[in-house]
């Protein structure tokens, strides 16, 4: 997928949130065909996708919930820490199989940039909300929440207010990722580092307020499971345009230092290698 999703494999930026999948250019020995090969190792990172966004989820959800029971045990410093943490682990953990977007938001937004094909982004986002869906419900069982023990986020202020928070700080986190995972001049090692540490700070920023989603599969699964959908599409659209706002921003800054004839060079081959990829695919 090489206009698909970066790997961090060594301090390479060719992997982690951008995968770089290179079937295309392999060479297949044996009788398995190339399409087999490329759907199974297509399904390898859809099932390292919802196993990522799934444990991630869960952890965070359950956090929130023994908090909440325990009387404020965690406090709200200490869950949005580990909402960063639990990022930092599954990036590290699943980055190198899937990319480790484990958000919508993000796989739209790398889409946008041909850095993922868009005729993968509907698997992805459908595990991701799958995943958050499970997330939810087995926090449910397992803690009997109830509705006072809503799993969502909900704007606690007026909806334009968390749009215009989940908008800017979900650009915040787009900016990063697409700094740390996606420019080959930043230190590669330290993505998960850097991304838990961006969720961390947004949690802290805009958790009171709008709950600091920044991942519309994030709002959606407890929305879905306690049939609760106040404010939904704030965490939909917020999330979804601030991160390709991110994304698109840092695009232009990282491609400041050419000339502007190169750019558009750039873009035209790989606009003409896309357009071949596919004509070769369709025979």
């Amino acid at each position: 997928m090489a206009d698909e999703i970066p790997e961090l494999a060594n301090g390479s930026h060719s992997s982690i949130l951008n995968i770089n999948d290179d079937e295309r250019n392999r060479k297949y020995v044996g009788p398995s065909s190339p399409t087999c090969s490329q759907t199974l190792r297509f399904m390898q990172k859809l099932m390292g996708e919802f196993m990522g966004t799934y444990l991630l989820l869960f952890a965070g959800f359950a956090a929130v919930v023994v908090n909440k029971e325990m009387n404020n045990l965690l406090t709200f410093p200490g869950v949005a820490v580990l909402w960063g943490l639990d990022v930092m682990v599954m990036i590290y953990t699943v980055g190198h199989v899937s990319g480790a977007h484990f958000n919508p938001a993000v796989t739209i937004a790398f889409a946008t940039c041909n850095r993922f094909a868009w005729r993968h982004v509907a698997a992805y986002v459908s595990v991701q909300v799958l995943a958050s869906i499970l997330a939810s419900g087995t926090v449910e069982i397992i803690f009997g929440t109830e509705q006072h023990h809503f799993l969502g986020t909900l704007p606690s202020g007026s909806n334009i207010q968390s749009l215009v928070l989940e908008f800017i700080i979900t650009f915040y986190l787009m900016f990063a990722v697409s700094g740390v995972a996606t420019d080959d001049q930043a230190v590669g090692e330290l993505s998960g580092l850097a991304l838990g540490a961006t969720v961390t700070i947004n949690s802290l920023l805009a958790g009171p307020i709008s709950g600091a989603s920044m991942n519309p599969a994030r709002s959606l699964g407890p929305a879905i499971v306690f049939s609760n959908y106040k404010g939904i599409w704030i965490y939909i659209v917020g999330p979804i345009t601030g991160a390709i706002a991110g994304a698109w921003f840092y695009n232009i800054i990282r491609l400041t230092h050419k000339p502007f004839s190169e750019i558009l060079s750039i873009r035209c081959f790989h606009r003409n290698s896309a357009r071949i990829d596919s004509k070769q695919q369709g025979h």
